[in-house]
């Protein structure tokens, strides 16, 4: 069995350099690589492009990369919780492309499976497809959208094996499952990281065929992307 384990976030992140692509797992602060975000924030590296679902807020997840401007470019598909990230897209400092939710989520999951391209129905007739092929299938047209292309994937599980087998929980299992291998080095960072054949095999979600390295995270802080609360009648 081959050892993935690496045994901390600065073993995890070798070979990270300036001007990379990484995809992020996570859904608003859900699931969300917190030790390898803050890795990446002390090594100060400049001109990313990221792909991402959403880019955190102000002060955690991906907002901190943006605070310090190491984002060149964010590929996401929802933005409104992060007024730096507003501020830094109206000014022209930072490069956006939005894209539809499940695109996104296509668009990683070729990437994963070898596929070099997609059709989808979203967006065809509006600015998404510009500029883009389409086709006609059965009545119906179509966008193509390329796969993703990604230095890193760094995703967060509840549970994981030296061997990269991972378990998602709750609504960790969101982005996350379809980045894995959809880069040339997956990184997953665990909450329990456990021996290899401690994991029930009809509960993985994901092999480790799709992960080159995992570590198991120090404490995460979980917070709430947006707290409501009613006031006491």
């Amino acid at each position: 069995m081959i050892n993935k384990k690496v045994d901390s976030v600065q073993e995890a992140l070798q070979g990270v350099q300036d001007n990379m692509t990484f995809m992020f797992g996570g859904f608003g602060l859900s699931g969300i690589a917190e030790n390898s975000i803050a890795e990446l924030v002390k090594k100060n590296i400049k001109g990313l492009t990221c792909i991402s679902n959403n880019a955190g807020v102000d002060d955690f997840g991906l907002g901190l990369l943006l605070h310090k401007k190491q984002v060149k470019k964010m590929i996401s598909s929802y933005v409104g919780e992060n007024a730096e990230f507003e501020r830094q897209m109206l000014s022209g400092e930072l490069d956006v492309e939005l894209i539809p939710q499940g695109t996104l989520a296509e668009r990683c999951r070729a990437a994963q499976a070898g596929f070099p391209a997609i059709y989808t129905p979203a967006g065809y007739g509006t600015e998404v497809a510009e500029g883009k092929e389409t086709r006609e299938f059965d009545g119906k047209m179509y966008v193509l959208e390329h796969a993703f292309k990604a230095d890193f994937a760094f995703v967060k599980a509840w549970k994981g094996d030296a061997a990269g087998n991972l378990i998602f929980k709750g609504t960790a299992r969101n982005f996350n499952p379809n980045m894995c291998g959809a880069a040339k080095i997956t990184v997953a960072e665990v909450e329990e990281l456990v021996p290899v054949g401690t994991l029930d095999p009809n509960q993985i979600h994901i092999p480790g065929i799709f992960v080159q390295r995992i570590f198991q995270g120090a404490k995460y802080e979980k917070r709430i992307e947006q707290r409501t609360v009613r006031q006491r009648g």
